[in-house]
């Protein structure tokens, strides 16, 4: 389902990537590890194409991502990719039910079977009765509950964390680390997680290991 081949990156004269080949299969949850500055927050960024890689391919769905137009890069990773970060990212001023929505709107969607489906996807996730929260009014396991719906609004084939679990409490990282595992089974997506938790690392279809930009077998 994601194909990378010989992904590159440099920062100045500092080379982070220095050939990535990796292979996912379709609903398969993988771990990404290493030692921080190792390159994995790097690499996910661009297997999510939120970064260019200086050299390499990348394939999600049969799609070669790095050879589409600007326009044409940014329609496929709003209606294939959803992303889950550390920090939530969540919009202050809108409640969690339009949080959910906001790449839905984005792909224009129709409002009228959106915020269904964005109630649906909080009932799945157990916060259905604070859809109309704000985030200062959430706590950070539920700010992040609504970060993880939002990810999966548009149905994407594959879903990046970057160390989801890195700001909750042990309680609410245990149950997030659940929760991915019911998505998949439930809804079919991939998962491609960056964790520094071994417990989270280990509960994964596979654990990879980035070494000085390469994938330590």
């Amino acid at each position: 389902m994601l194909i990378a081949q010989d992904i590159q990156k440099s920062y100045g004269t500092l080379k982070v990537l220095r050939g990535i080949n990796l292979k996912i299969e379709d609903k398969e949850i993988i771990s990404i590890v290493g030692a921080s500055g190792a390159g994995k927050s790097t690499l996910l960024h661009i297997l999510g194409t939120l970064d260019s890689p200086d050299k390499g391919e990348l394939l999600i769905d049969d799609q070669n991502l790095f050879k589409m137009k600007t326009d044409q890069l940014a329609q496929f990773r709003n209606q294939k990719i959803g992303f889950v970060f550390q920090f939530h990212n969540l919009l202050p001023e809108f409640t969690a039910l339009e949080n959910v929505c906001i790449p839905g709107f984005i792909g224009n969607k129709d409002s009228k079977i959106l915020k269904p489906k964005a109630e649906e996807l909080l009932k799945l996730l157990g916060i259905n009765g604070r859809s109309a929260h704000k985030p200062s009014e959430l706590s950070g396991g539920e700010q992040q509950r609504v970060a993880v719906a939002r990810a999966l609004i548009n149905d994407p084939k594959i879903v990046f964390a970057d160390e989801p679990s890195g700001n909750l409490d042990s309680k609410n990282a245990e149950e997030l680390h659940t929760l991915f595992f019911k998505l998949r089974a439930e809804l079919g997506q991939s998962f491609v997680i960056v964790t520094h938790n071994d417990q989270l690392a280990e509960m994964a279809d596979r654990r990879i290991e980035i070494k000085d930009g390469i994938i330590n077998l």
